[in-house]
This record gives structure tokens, sequence and C-alpha cells, in this order.
């Protein structure tokens, strides 16, 4: 095919990827290299969209009747370099796999003018662009048979009118009592009693002294006495509660020592050796 391609690219309305045609025709090398804008302030070429690097690749490997599996690389890189020339500074971010792509293209054509071993296992640096091009083609035309199924059920088959259900007519029941007889029977009504929960408090029948004094009274010097000792038969929890904040008061006081050999086990109490009685008096809390 003679002449050189002209290819021009303008960003879509969302961005990259972008809206273009590659020209249906070879114009001359001396054309020029702007295109007047029609009335809407668009180049004059008729533009279609590419979805992608491998959509714009396939497209110009299409248009040409080029096999697939024999590929001129040197001139469907330089046809694709030549489309994405348009790519302005500000779509970088967005043209990336456009530029990848430019890449891949030009390592190949680097690959193929290289000097290669004549060896059966060397393998075409172009195996790799065909797989991905034929993958994509494949999965292409999956794509388009399913959308050109979509449209053709939406032409046979369209979403049902279901009309909807008639609501039932209530007949109004007409009242056949006075007034009177209502107010009567309001006052009759007996309104439930409200249960108030009740909350008993308990006097305290004990004080934290006497146990105090109980339990210095019974731990002689070096003895120890496990805490349920100190509990009588008729004695309530309260007891038990008040004898063990006096075994902590004492404890605070360094008159006596708590120990418990595992958790949960009896709790012990153990007389200090060096308690003063007048020392433990001072520091009673006032």
């Amino acid at each position: 095919m003679g002449g050189r391609w002209k290819v021009r690219i303008r960003p879509a309305r969302g961005g990259f990827p972008p809206v273009c045609r590659v020209a249906s025709h070879p114009m001359a090398t001396n054309s020029a290299s702007t295109f007047a804008p029609a009335d809407d302030g668009v180049y004059v070429i008729e533009i279609e969209r590419f979805h992608g690097p491998l959509d714009l690749l396939l497209h110009l490997i299409r248009q040409q009747d080029i096999d697939v599996f024999d590929i001129p690389i040197a001139r469907i890189t330089r046809q694709f370099l030549e489309a994405i020339q348009g790519i302005g500074p500000g779509d970088l971010d967005q043209a990336g796999e456009f530029l990848e792509m430019a890449a891949t293209l030009i390592r190949i054509k680097a690959q193929l003018l290289l000097p290669r071993p004549e060896s059966d296992d060397d393998e075409d640096p172009r195996a790799e662009l065909v797989r991905r091009l034929l993958e994509y083609e494949q999965i292409r035309e999956i794509s388009q048979r399913l959308e050109r199924a979509e449209a053709d059920r939406a032409r046979r088959r369209v979403r049902g009118y279901v009309p909807p259900r008639p609501r039932a007519v209530v007949e109004e029941t007409p009242l056949e009592t006075t007034w009177d007889e209502v107010y009567e029977a309001a006052l009759g009504v007996s309104l439930p009693e409200s249960r108030v929960s009740e909350h008993r408090v308990t006097p305290r029948t004990v004080s934290m002294d006497s146990r105090v004094a109980l339990i210095l009274d019974r731990l002689g010097r070096g003895a120890g006495l496990p805490f349920t000792s100190f509990l009588g038969a008729g004695e309530n929890r309260m007891h038990g509660v008040m004898t063990l904040l006096a075994g902590l008061e004492l404890t605070r006081r360094r008159a006596i020592f708590l120990r418990q050999t595992a958790p949960f086990h009896e709790l012990w109490l153990y007389r200090r050796e060096d308690d003063d009685p007048e020392v433990l008096a001072e520091e009673e809390p006032a």
C-alpha cells in the first residue's frame, strides 16, 4: 500500500482511550499536518473509539488484511506510533497502556533486527504478541455476540405490564349506639394497676470495727486461720462481706497479711510478728 498513513487522535469526553480512525485511504506525504475543523469544532475526520492498545493494533492488522501469525512488525510499529502521536502531556497517565504497547512493538522490532543463532528452540519474538491479539479478538467477538443477543432479546421480548390489583371496597359500618352509652362504657373500664418495683434496703447488722476486733482477737502471733473460720453458722452474706473488708483494712494497717496458695482456694489470714497495738491504733482512721 502506497503513501503514508495519516492519523489524528482526539481524547474522548471522559478522557482516554482516544477517539480516532485511521484514514481509509493513504494520503500524500506532502499533505498538511493539520485538518480544518468543522462547524462544531471537531476535525473533519470520521472517528471511532478504540478500547485500549490491543484494539487499535488489531484494527491496523485487520484493515490491511495482514496475517496475524506473520505480522510485519516494522510497518505496524510505524503506524502505531503515528496513531499515538496526538497524545498530549496531560494524557500520559491515561495513555500508559498505549505507550507500553508501543515500547513492546519497538522491543520486538529490535529483536527481529538483531542476528539470532540458527536454532529450532528460539521462539519468535512476535509469538507473545500474537497470543495476546488472538485472545483479545476472541473476547471481543464473544462480547459483541452477547451484545447482539441482548439487543435481539430487547426487540422481541419487552418488559411485561402487570396491571395493579384492584383494592377491596370496605363498606362503612354504621354506629348503632349513642355517645352516652360509649361514655358510660369508658367510665366502667378500669385501668391496670401500675407495678412499681420495690427494693428493700437491709440494714447493716454488723460493723467493720467489730469484725476487726474479732480477727485480732482470734489470730495469735505467727498463727494463721482460714477465712471461713471467722464466719459463724447463723451469719449471713453481709457478715462475710464485712469480714473480708476488715481483713483488707488490717492488711492496709500492716497488722496481718493474706495468703492464698492457688486461685479460688481457701484464703488464710496471718498476724504479723512486728505489730504494735499502739502503732495500730495510731494508723486507724479517725
